[in-house]
């Protein structure tokens, strides 16, 4: 029995039809397997992460921005030197952990060390009833505290960030290298560093140890310098304000002219979170000419007065205040 031409049209056009079908269901398999993925929603966030687009980043994460922290590591340079250090970062695949839920394993080297972060997703619906959403489980920023007691700033990932009574909390995405330190003309400290792997880290702090630098003992020197050249500059017997006096009865006979002879030997010390100054000794040198209240005989002076005192040192940032502490 032979088949009809209209029969063997309509089988060709239901066999297109499973054609069509069968194409587009692997399309669509295809696709929710790469382009509509829990790992390509990831490595996207990653390649945020590396451009420093901190607005795409937290988008694609959906995370919360902890209030009250300082944003300044949630884009441009500071970001992207976050996400510099780490090195054979590899997406892995995804694992079910539930109902619409899986992880994603992110490995990635630092330092030598093998690191992993989890990003945990779920599927929250389709886009035309065939591709699948997956996105990022909500959660909140990690924060990380940089202290520097006395201080007003830092640098932090290569940016200057604010100190407020010298300490900030700020926030950050992850995987993350956050790296700190002082690095002003006054004062330094080593480059301390934190890992953010997650969310769920325990908030890191670095403590940002300074030292002094020899250009703060300069600064301080040239100070006490011009503190005790005003002083000497003061025609009188006994300066305002000043470490050192000469207390006499005599009638004077020309000006009283005051030279400093030796200043002090400047010696900072670490104390109470912040600074001071050793006490302070040196000599002065007076001469004048006294003349004698019966014959009228004028006799000249010159005599070496030693002196001490204290004074208070406040160093903040690019400024240097140095307060002389003077007994009357």
């Amino acid at each position: 029995m032979q088949t009809s031409p209209v029969v063997k049209v309509l089988a060709a056009w239901v066999l297109a039809i499973l054609l069509i079908v069968a194409c587009c269901s692997a399309l669509v398999a295809a696709m929710n397997s790469r382009l509509y993925s829990p790992e390509h929603r990831v490595e996207r966030y990653l390649g945020a992460l590396q451009e420093g687009d901190g607005g795409q980043a937290l988008g694609l994460l959906d995370a919360a921005v902890p209030e009250g922290v300082d944003p300044s590591l949630l884009d441009g340079d500071a970001l992207r030197a976050a996400s510099a250090p780490l090195e054979d970062i590899e997406v892995q695949d995804a694992r079910d952990t539930g109902a619409d839920r899986v992880e994603v394993p992110v490995s990635y080297q630092l330092d030598g060390a093998a690191q992993t972060t989890l990003f945990e997703l779920e599927q929250t619906g389709t886009t035309w009833g065939v591709f699948d959403v997956w996105e990022f489980t909500r959660t909140t920023l990690p924060t990380l505290r940089i202290s520097a007691p006395t201080l007003d700033m830092a640098t932090v990932n290569g940016m200057d960030v604010g100190l407020g009574d010298g300490a900030t909390d700020l926030a950050s995405f992850y995987p993350a290298i956050v790296t700190a330190q002082v690095s002003g003309p006054y004062l330094t400290s080593p480059q301390q560093q934190a890992v953010v792997t997650g969310s769920g880290d325990t908030p890191a702090q670095l403590d940002l140890a300074t030292t002094t630098t020899p250009e703060l003992e300069q600064a301080v020197t040239d100070r006490v310098h011009a503190f005790l050249d005003s002083c000497a500059a003061q025609a009188v017997f006994q300066p305002t304000g000043c470490p050192f006096a000469y207390v006499t009865t005599e009638p004077v006979a020309a000006d009283v002219v005051w030279t400093i002879e030796e200043y002090p030997s400047v010696t900072i010390m670490a104390e109470d979170g912040g600074w001071a100054l050793a006490p302070l000794e040196g000599s002065a040198r007076l001469e004048t000419t006294f003349r004698d209240y019966f014959s009228g005989a004028e006799t000249d002076i010159s005599e070496s007065i030693a002196y001490q005192f204290e004074a208070d040192l406040t160093v903040t940032g690019n400024a240097v205040t140095v307060t002389p502490i003077v007994d009357d």
